[in-house]
């Protein structure tokens, strides 16, 4: 096997995921991503034909994200017929799964050009959307196994790894500073592109829109915990409440504390990105420069009650593939869905916090789902190059029980 080559990578600004509300709300999916692919292209310079195969992660892949959105985003972009295309779904994992995917595919052999990432408009084809739920709705299988929702897995977390309301908000204080100087500072501006509106040209969002700067600590101590409700719903076949279902897979836990909140919780939005993925062949036929390769990638499983544990045992993994250790790493994006999550991925690995998530993450900056992935190589690889650093690994947690690494190297 050859190596993996990222030659550029792009995203559209985040924007809020309320319909009508967002600037990007009245942009369809499918011409979200092909601003992205058309971008890549004029940026790149390269024929649309050479393009062996387009992927794109997408979560709620119904209505306008259904049929597959990839193949009709190509279209859209104006590519020529012949481009083929694919969605994957991977949960929140599914834009890096994509670029996992494409990499494979050049470092194979098999393709020598690949365009990967993903996209979700939240605002018009809102999470849940697919009606599939936490498990499709197999009643078989919830007599084994009866999976919670996300927000409940993410404060059991925080009640059996004992941490505290102002350790959780202290994750959500620090990704809001980072994005607020990350955004002052223009570090997003090598990836970013303006989306325009597809009909008139003109532009209808340029920078993040959903970022807080003036958040304070006090701001996010007054916030009510999101999930008290949720765990109080009614789902089980006897009667039982969510909270009691995922206590009876953790008795010792005793009592779920729920600590999450709108503030320390990934937020809602729109957006796309991809990453442009070559082989050894077209670079070396092309006379064109990395800027980074992929050093390795991996996936595990992981228990699906307690679920968002994963990005640990991945990069775990991930790293004995590179033949590294955590402190070989310069910096880490751990996909903030939940601030327990970032906390308990760090602590497990023992990880210094100044060397993640430094331009923010998803608490300050959202989480289009299907897209997150591939926003956060391109923050990282960009961040690689600013600073003059080497290695970044790139993690997400994925509902249902599961964890996705990505190791970059620059070049």
């Amino acid at each position: 096997m050859t190596t993996s080559y990222i030659i550029d990578a792009v995203r559209t600004p985040r924007g809020r995921g309320k319909a009508g509300k967002g600037a990007l709300s009245g942009i369809h999916p499918q011409e979200l991503f092909a601003q992205v692919l058309k971008t890549l292209q004029r940026r790149q310079g390269f024929d649309a034909r050479e393009v062996d195969d387009v992927m794109a992660g997408c979560v709620s892949q119904v209505g306008e994200q259904g049929a597959n959105l990839a193949r009709s985003a190509v279209l859209a972009a104006g590519w020529p017929h012949e481009v083929s295309a694919v969605s994957l779904n991977r949960f929140c994992a599914s834009g890096l799964q994509a670029i996992n995917f494409g990499a494979m595919g050049v470092a194979s052999g098999a393709m020598d050009l690949v365009i990967a990432g993903g996209v979700e408009s939240m605002s018009r084809v809102p999470m849940g959307s697919d009606g599939g739920g936490q498990d499709g709705n197999n009643t078989h299988l919830r007599q084994s196994l009866f999976q919670v929702p996300q927000g409940i897995s993410a404060d059991l977390i925080a009640t059996l790894e004992g941490f505290s309301r102002e350790e959780i908000d202290a994750v959500a204080l620090r990704s809001q500073k980072n994005a607020a100087r990350a955004i002052e500072q223009k570090r997003f501006a090598k990836s970013l592109f303006p989306v325009k509106d597809p009909f008139t040209g003109a532009v209808v969002l340029e920078r993040d829109e959903f970022p807080r700067p003036d958040t304070t600590a006090e701001g996010l101590a007054a916030l009510k915990p999101s999930f008290v409700a949720l765990g109080e719903t009614v789902s089980g076949p006897k009667g039982e409440t969510l909270d009691q279902l995922a206590l009876a897979a953790y008795p010792h836990a005793k009592a779920i504390r729920h600590l999450h909140t709108a503030g320390n919780s990934s937020g809602i939005v729109d957006g796309a990105a991809a990453v442009m993925l070559a082989s050894e062949r077209y670079v070396r036929e092309k006379g064109i420069k990395p800027r980074a390769r992929i050093r390795a990638m991996t996936t595990i499983g992981s228990e699906p009650v307690l679920m968002l544990t994963a990005p640990a045992p991945a990069s775990q993994k991930a790293l004995r593939l590179a033949g590294m250790k955590a402190s070989d790493i310069d910096l880490w994006e751990i996909n903030e869905a939940f601030a327990g999550v970032v906390l308990q991925t760090t602590r497990t690995l023992g990880i210094d916090p100044a060397r993640v998530n430094v331009n923010g993450g998803s608490i300050a900056l959202g989480h289009p789902l299907g897209a997150t992935g591939a926003m956060l190589l391109g923050t990282a690889l960009d961040e690689l190059e600013r600073t003059g650093k080497q290695t970044a690994l790139i993690t997400l947690c994925v509902s249902g029980g599961q964890g996705i690494a990505t190791i970059i190297e620059r070049l």
